[in-house]
C-alpha cells in the first residue's frame, strides 16, 4: 500500500482462525512452547492441520524462530516467512504480511504468532537496562540521562502535553479509557482482571507510576501466546469459522520518528505516524469512521487511545475524552491489554475476527466492521477487517 495511493491488497485474503494459551503472570513453561501452543490453537480453529501451513510471520522481538516453531508443530516445508520490527508496532502488520503473501501466491496458509513470559521472564515495562550500540540506542541516549528510562515516563512527556494543551486533568481524560476497558475485561472470562471492574474513583485513587500517568493508566504485563491463521478470502469460506476479511491493511512512520521518544517533532499533542496509518486504511477500504462498528485500539497506555481516536478522525482534537465517556464507540471489548493481556496487541486482533464471527463476550450487535491498530508511539500498523459479504 503506497502513502498516496489506494492498494489492491483488501479482500484477497481473511483470517480464518485464531488461537491462544492462557494468559497469566506465570506460565511455567517456555516461550517456545507458549507459541507452539498458540500456533496448534489457531490450526484447530480454522480446521486445519500444521501440514497445510507454508508460511510464518512473527515479530523481530520474538525468540521462538520460524523454523523452530514449524518443527515443534509438525509444519513440512515453508515458502514464506518473515518478521516485522518495532515491537507492538508490528502486530497488525504481521497479518499484512501473510495477506501480502497470500495475495502474490507465495504462501497459502500462513500464521501469525507473538508468545513471550512477559511478565516472569523478560519485563518491557521494566525500561532500558542494557542495549548493544546501534542508532535506535543513539535516540535514547538524548533521553536516558535525564531520568526517561522507562516507557511510561516516555509516554508521559506527550501525555502531560495532550493535557496541557486541551485544558483537561488527568483523572477525567484517561479514566473513561481504564474504566472502559476494565469494564469489558469483568465479563471476560479469558481476561486476567475478569470479574475486577474499576470506577473512576479508583482510577483516581491508584499510584502515580510517571506522572501523569498512573498505574491503572498503564497494560498490565503478561505471559501467554496468541496465533491467527490468514488465508485466501475464497479458501476461508470452505473452513468451519465464517471468514474475517482483511478490507484493508497498512504500516505508518511519521517525520522525525523515533521508538517512544519522538519528542522534537513540531507537536506532541498527536500520533503522526498513525495518521500515515489511517489515511491508508480509509482510502483503500472505502470507508469512514462512521463505519466502524468496532474499535479495538491499542492500549498499552490510556493517553494513545484518545490520541488515536483523534487520528482516525473519530472526534476532533482534544475531544477524545468526551468521546470515550459518553459511549459512542464500543472500544476493546476483551478488554484491551489494560484488561484482557498485553500480547503486543494480537490479543486484539483475535477480538475483532470474535466480533465479526458474533463470538465475543461482549459482542456488538450486528457488528461487521472492526478497527485494529497495534502499538503506539513507534512506527505502527493497521487493519480494517470486515464480516464476509
Amino acid at each position: 500500500m503506497s502513502v498516496r495511493t489506494r492498494d489492491s491488497l483488501g479482500g484477497r485474503a481473511a483470517i480464518a482462525g485464531v488461537g491462544a494459551t492462557e494468559f497469566s503472570k506465570d506460565s511455567g513453561r517456555s516461550e517456545l512452547r507458549l507459541a507452539t501452543e498458540a500456533v496448534r490453537a489457531a490450526l484447530a480453529d480454522a480446521g486445519l492441520t500444521a501440514a497445510d501451513v507454508d508460511g510464518l510471520v512473527t515479530f523481530t522481538m520474538d525468540t521462538s524462530p520460524e523454523i523452530t516453531v514449524a518443527q515443534a508443530c509438525g509444519m513440512g516445508e515453508l515458502s514464506f516467512f518473515s518478521r516485522v520490527h518495532y515491537g507492538g508496532g508490528a502486530a497488525c502488520a504481521t497479518v499484512q504480511q501473510a495477506a501480502l503473501a497470500v495475495a502474490a501466491g507465495v504462501a497459502e496458509v500462513v500464521v501469525c504468532y507473538r508468545a513471550f513470559n512477559e511478565r516472569s521472564g523478560r519485563r518491557f515495562g521494566s525500561g532500558v537496562r542494557h542495549r548493544e550500540p546501534s542508532a535506535e540506542g543513539t535516540a535514547l541516549g538524548w533521553t536516558l540521562p535525564f531520568g526517561l528510562l522507562t516507557p511510561a515516563s516516555w509516554v508521559a512527556m506527550a501525555a502531560q502535553r495532550y493535557l496541557y494543551a486541551y485544558g483537561l486533568s488527568a483523572e477525567e481524560a484517561f479514566g473513561p479509557v481504564a474504566v472502559t476497558a476494565r469494564r469489558h475485561a469483568a465479563a471476560n472470562p479469558a481476561a486476567y482482571f475478569h470479574g475486577r471492574p474499576i470506577t473512576l474513583a479508583d482510577h483516581a485513587a491508584s499510584r502515580w507510576i510517571a506522572e501523569p500517568l498512573r498505574l491503572l493508566d498503564c497494560c498490565q504485563e503478561t505471559d501467554g501466546g496468541q496465533a491467527l491463521v490468514v488465508t485466501s478470502v475464497e479458501r476461508a469460506r470452505d473452513l468451519p469459522r465464517p471468514p474475517a476479511v482483511i478490507a484493508a491493511a497498512a504500516q505508518g512512520a511519521g517525520r522525525a520518528q523515533e521508538q517512544m521518544t519522538s519528542f522534537y517533532r513540531d507537536d506532541l499533542t498527536g500520533l503522526p505516524e498513525m495518521s500515515v496509518v489511517a489515511r491508508q486504511l480509509w482510502r483503500t477500504s472505502g470507508l469512514a469512521p462512521a463505519d466502524i462498528d468496532v474499535g479495538i485500539l491499542y492500549d498499552h497506555f490510556t493517553p494513545f487511545v484518545l490520541m488515536q481516536l483523534e487520528e482516525f478522525g473519530f472526534c476532533a482534537p482534544g475531544e477524545a475524552a468526551a468521546f470515550v465517556a459518553a459511549d459512542r464507540l464500543p472500544l476493546n471489548t476483551h478488554g484491551g491489554q489494560l484488561g484482557e493481556a498485553y500480547l503486543h496487541g494480537m490479543n486484539g486482533i483475535a477480538e475483532a475476527v470474535r466480533q465479526l464471527r458474533g463470538t465475543s463476550v461482549n459482542q456488538v450487535p450486528g457488528a461487521a466492521r472492526a478497527l485494529v491498530t497495534a502499538g503506539t508511539g513507534v512506527p505502527t500498523s493497521g487493519l480494517v477487517l470486515a464480516a464476509d459479504g
